[in-house]
């Protein structure tokens, strides 16, 4: 059985029983993680919503906290970099938007010169997300004993299939297109 899609279609593995277990093990944690992106997702556009009349999606959001990121501007390039995103028209279209709304600047021009950095208006509302992020998250984390070490580890997890998942998607697009 295809235990992500649940067909009994699938071929399965000649080492069955050695495998079945990991492949549980990694949909649970597939299905995991995309309710906790939605989750998390959820989250943000919510405290943000406490701080500011913009409607914001979370990639958004976090472009926004990004470009704060050290107090420096940053380029699309790095942006993407950071958020693990390569799709540029869409990024492009969130930075418009939240320079629209005040949020951000657009500096420089040309292909290699363009950066982006937060507002004094863009300053306060990252300021004011922070606070409330703080107080709501923090405190609703410290209500399960031993959460801090284990968000620690899930962290070191998610880098690596990071990695996994980044590596085989290029496999199967090189796969693909031979």
């Amino acid at each position: 059985m295809d235990t992500f899609s649940g067909s009994s279609h699938s071929k399965a593995p000649e080492d069955l029983g050695k495998r079945q277990g990991v492949e549980e093990d990694l949909s649970d944690f597939e299905f995991a993680l995309m309710r906790t992106f939605e989750g998390f997702a959820r989250w943000q556009s919510e405290c943000f919503g406490l701080v500011s009349n913009l409607s914001a999606s979370g990639p958004e959001i976090t472009l926004l906290n990004v470009i704060r990121m050290n107090d420096r501007p940053k380029t699309i390039k790095e942006l993407a970099r950071v958020t693990n995103r390569d799709d540029v028209p869409n990024i492009q279209y969130s930075l418009r938007k939240l320079a629209s709304a005040g949020l951000i600047r657009k500096m420089g021009s040309g292909r290699g010169g363009v950066t982006y950095s937060v507002t004094d208006e863009g300053l306060k509302v990252t300021a004011d997300f922070d606070a409330e992020r703080r107080q709501l998250l923090l405190d609703a984390m410290a209500q399960v004993p031993g959460l801090a070490e284990r968000v620690a580890e899930a962290n070191r997890v998610m880098d690596v299939m990071t990695g996994i998942y980044d590596g085989i998607s290029r496999s199967a697009t090189a796969r693909r297109q031979i």
